[in-house]
């Protein structure tokens, strides 16, 4: 008799005892001539082929002159254009290529491109743009400002003083301070039959700009525009081994940086003092170089997961050093700085059974600073000048243990709680070792019906080696002044989450964390801080067509801090109170005009503020930061065609900072030209228009 063998059958025969198939019984002993395996074939698995995907082109109208405002618009020029795209070719034989697209052409955009065979290769080619707008109001008499040397004018006449600067006032000329990056990009993958995956990618970014500097001759300052021209270079390439259940890869990745000015001249406002000067230079970032190898690899058992990593690196500068105006001999060309590193981190995770899963990890990280000690002559406005003093090379090790476990006390309830410890080892500084132990629990419970909540708790404490002043600061120092990072702390922190759902279409979630530092023998320094937080969020879908969201986020972080103005016990106390509001709310209704219109509204408000007051004997207010945002968005969009879509945004923005630091004159400091009033107060609106086709 002929067998005909079906899916179930085949399922009966692979559950049948090793006795059954001893007796002639197995699939090696079936007849399958007559099984049409073709038929088998899955009607709902074809994979479809071609071209989806949409793409869109819009163009937008900014109507503000304070280029801050950039930074929320994205653009920073009157008119500008944007280019989406989300487009997906999928061809026979696993052939694909991906266009993302989002911005493009507008300050922050990006692209990304790939082409490839599943599973085989793929290579990517990729664009960014980043930029970042600080003013365009900063006020400044010097010319040449994107240069690596800024002049004053021709008829300039040096003072004693700002205020006494005859020609400052007419010699101000607005200026930019920004930064644009372009970054981009070329990545390739292969992947063989076998187990072996090999990639490498190159990437460059160039950064251009000027920044806020300052330039000092004695006592006299002038704030500067330094100029920024970057360029970093970034490569990537490794190996890649997987089996069933492991996987190993060995991983390069090297980093060259180079700035095209390697230092910042500029002419003295001021009549020349200390040695006749009547021109400054200044270093800027030096050209360098990191390089690391590392090795990984992960081992999966039956309820253990296993996983390491070891990393050895190097980074170097060999820049030459600026000595012009510079009176003593170098003892070198320059610092040949020298910096290697090593990296090895442990990790072990295993599931004991049901209730209980235990891990643990290790990390250690060593930074060996190589570079050699050289005696420098010290140039000063007091009496250390002509004396000698040496670089620091500074070495940092990192211990950090972490052991942690969860158990599962039922249904809906889990309990999880650790233990974590770090060491780090400090050359060259007040403490050389600092102890972190911290313990914490947690517990989350999901058992009730539409909530959902976690509370967790901890507490830390650091100490460390006997703190005393290093032999590089010592003579500069108050032997009670204790460093925040370095000295002993007791951290008490306690977190929650709750959601809640108490209808289908509604949602609220609830966070709140409270952290006390205290600062236990510190008589100098920061010696408490606290740091509240908590946030709500509630979403509401009215209707399969309006739904409606809000929020709201505060934090109010408070910090006492104690100081010396007689190089001795404290006495003066500064009490600093920095707090943050974020509220925001949005609703967006769709399927109007037959289904064609889709309107939305999002707005967001935002409010921080720090206060500080100084008492010594008086109290007084040290100065007061605030800065307060309304944004605004509203959208309509419309589907014109089965495949077009139109849409419009409407953006305003209104902001408004103060900063005693910045809300002044250029005069205003006797022996400082600053950049005036940089503040920000406009009120700034755009306006979008886009359309989307789908292919």
């Amino acid at each position: 008799m002929n067998t005909k063998i079906n899916l179930i059958t085949l399922a009966l025969l692979s559950s049948c005892s090793f006795g059954v198939l001893a007796q002639g019984y197995g699939l090696a002993d079936a007849k399958t001539d007559s099984v049409k395996f073709d038929a088998w074939e899955c009607k709902r698995c074809v994979v479809e082929t071609g071209t989806t995907g949409s793409i869109s082109a819009g163009i937008a109208y900014n109507s503000e002159d304070d280029i801050y405002s950039a930074n929320a618009f994205n653009s920073s020029n009157e008119v500008s254009g944007k280019v989406d795209a989300d487009i997906r070719y999928r061809g026979e034989e696993g052939y694909q290529a991906n266009v993302d697209a989002h911005n493009l052409g507008m300050d922050n955009g990006r692209m990304d491109i790939d082409v490839g065979k599943q599973g085989v290769y793929n290579i990517n080619v990729n664009y960014r743009t980043f930029a970042h707008y600080e003013s365009n109001s900063a006020l400044s008499p010097y010319q040449q400002i994107g240069s690596d040397y800024l002049t004053l004018p021709d008829n300039w006449e040096t003072a004693g003083s700002s205020s006494d600067m005859t020609m400052l006032n007419s010699s101000l000329n607005p200026l930019e301070l920004s930064l644009n990056r372009d970054r981009y990009g070329m990545g390739v993958e292969y992947q063989s039959e076998s187990l072996l995956t090999t990639y490498v990618n190159f990437q460059r970014e160039e950064k251009t700009g000027t920044k806020t500097t300052s330039g000092s001759i004695y006592n006299q300052s002038m704030m500067l525009a330094e100029p920024v021209d970057y360029t970093t270079d970034i490569l990537n390439a490794g190996i890649k081994l997987r089996g069933d259940n492991w996987f190993t890869s060995l991983n390069y990745t090297g980093s060259v940086f180079k700035n095209d000015n390697s230092q910042l001249g500029f002419d003295s406002a001021f009549n020349p003092t200390f040695g006749a000067q009547t021109s400054g230079y200044m270093s800027l970032d030096p050209d360098n170089e990191a390089h690391t190898v590392s090795l990984l690899g992960q081992y999966n058992l039956a309820k253990t997961n296993l996983s390491g990593r070891l990393l050895v690196g190097q980074m170097t500068q060999d820049q030459s050093l600026t000595s012009i105006g510079y009176g003593y001999d170098l003892p070198a060309d320059s610092i040949d700085a020298k910096v290697d590193i090593t990296g090895v981190t442990l990790k072990a995770t295993s599931r004991l059974n049901r209730e209980w899963r235990v891990s643990g990890s290790y990390d250690y990280n060593d930074r060996d600073n190589k570079t050699q000690i050289q005696q420098w002559t010290q140039i000063s406005i007091n009496d250390v000048t002509g004396e000698a003093e040496y670089n620091t090379p500074y070495d940092l090790t990192t211990h950090r243990a972490k052991l942690s476990a969860d158990y599962r006390i039922t249904q809906g309830i889990k309990l999880d709680a650790g233990y974590d410890f770090e060491r780090d080892e400090r050359s060259y500084q007040d403490r050389e070792i600092t102890d972190e132990n911290n313990l914490w629990a947690r517990v989350k419970v999901n058992s009730f019906d539409k909530w959902n909540m976690w509370f967790k708790g901890s507490f830390s404490q650091r100490d460390g080696s006997e703190y005393q002043a290093s032999e590089t600061s010592s003579t500069e120092q108050n032997a009670l002044l204790r460093r925040y990072y370095l000295a002993d702390r007791d951290r008490s922190q306690i977190e929650a989450r709750l959601s809640h759902t108490p209808l289908t279409d509604l949602t609220v979630d609830f966070g709140v964390s409270y952290s006390l530092d205290d600062y236990t023998d510190t008589k100098i320094g920061l010696t408490e801080s606290t740091d509240t937080y908590y946030d709500v969020n509630v979403h509401y879908a009215v209707n399969a067509d309006v739904s409606l969201n809000a929020f709201y986020n505060h934090q109010t972080i408070e910090s006492e801090q104690s100081g010396s103005s007689s190089f001795s016990v404290a006495n003066w106390q500064a009490d600093i109170e920095d707090t943050i509001d974020y509220i925001g709310a949005g609703i967006s209704y769709r399927n109007l005009m037959d289904s064609r219109l889709k309107l939305g509204l999002d707005y967001t408000y935002s409010d921080s503020d720090s206060t500080t007051q100084v008492s010594q004997g008086v109290t007084g207010d040290y100065g007061d930061y605030f800065a307060k945002v309304h944004n605004l968005n509203l959208y309509g969009e419309y589907q014109a065609t089965d495949k077009m879509s139109i849409r419009v945004d409407y953006q305003m923005e209104n902001y408004l900072d103060n900063d005693e630091s910045n809300d002044i004159s250029a005069d205003t400091i006797w022996n400082v030209v600053s950049f005036g009033d940089v503040d920000h107060d406009y009120t700034a609106h755009m306006v979008m228009l886009s359309m989307t086709y789908r292919l």
